[in-house]
């Protein structure tokens, strides 16, 4: 009753206490999510039945395998390094998309995104091939990632045009772009009921402006019959811009250089 009579004589816990255990949990969860379904959790079994061999020695004076597991501990720190090199650079790669981190990204890192987006889209038009974009800002959309394929890649022209292809898999529906990442693709968005649409306007921008009806979120129109590019966002439209109109409107509204809201001019119209 030793161990009970000094777990009960520890000092109160206080905020920071709290704060402690709640930041050591946080790491341990991540961790476990980051190790699941990989290599890495045999060797973490295998760390564990080390970790329990070795107070097991102590509690049962196993001299020699308590010697020999503290000799190799040094030499297992270093072979962890070098057999999972990937996992810590995905690790560390995840850490640094968290949303906390969002607020010091580079601005040159949104403007690559752009870059990415304007090359698809003008490749896309050529070759006319239909797609449609979307583009995450305040309001998430994970509703309607966790309804597609769920993909997590790095945002590149050579994706986009492979995934709307006519003969992906992937090209029928939507693909969900956050920050510069290719978060989901054949996702399937809400097609608007506004009835001053006008009779040229296909599914796809049907569905654009559906979505952005409902929340803040950007989309990119590629025509498959005529390869005309468009921009919705806000419920509005905007047609036949070219490459360097593309990039500019992306620009106003994803990196917020001015207001957000679309201007109305010959090109803008539900009629």
């Amino acid at each position: 009753m030793t161990w009970l009579t000094a777990f009960l004589r520890r000092p109160p816990i206080d905020w920071w206490d709290l704060v402690d255990i709640l930041v050591v949990s946080v790491l341990i969860y991540e961790l476990l999510k980051l190790i699941r379904g990989t290599r890495a959790v045999q060797m973490a079994l295998g760390g564990g039945v080390l970790v329990a061999l070795f107070y097991g020695s102590r509690w049962e004076h196993l001299e020699t395998v308590n010697w020999l597991i503290r000799n190799m501990v040094g030499y297992l720190v270093f072979a962890v390094i070098v057999l999972f090199q990937s996992d810590i650079r995905r690790a560390l790669a995840h850490l640094g998309r968290a949303p906390f981190f969002r607020y010091f990204a580079k601005p040159e890192s949104a403007e690559e995104s752009i870059e990415e987006l304007v090359v698809a889209a003008s490749m896309l038009s050529s070759q006319r091939i239909g797609a449609i974009i979307a583009l995450e800002r305040q309001i998430g959309l994970r509703n309607y990632i966790e309804g597609g394929i769920p993909l997590d890649a790095l945002l590149t022209y050579d994706l986009l045009l492979s995934i709307f292809q006519p003969s992906s898999p992937l090209h029928d529906g939507a693909v969900i772009v956050q920050d510069d990442r290719v978060a989901a693709a054949a996702c399937f968005l809400p097609l608007t009921v506004n009835p001053r649409l006008s009779k040229e306007l296909g599914s796809r921008h049907r569905a654009a402006i559906g979505l952005t009806e409902e929340n803040d979120s950007v989309a990119i129109v590629i025509s498959e019959e005529s390869g005309i590019v468009s921009v919705v966002a806000d419920g509005q439209i905007e047609r036949g811009l070219d490459a360097d109109g593309l990039r500019a409107r992306l620009r106003s509204l994803v990196l917020q250089r001015r207001a957000a809201g679309p201007k109305r001019d010959s090109r803008l119209s539900y009629t």
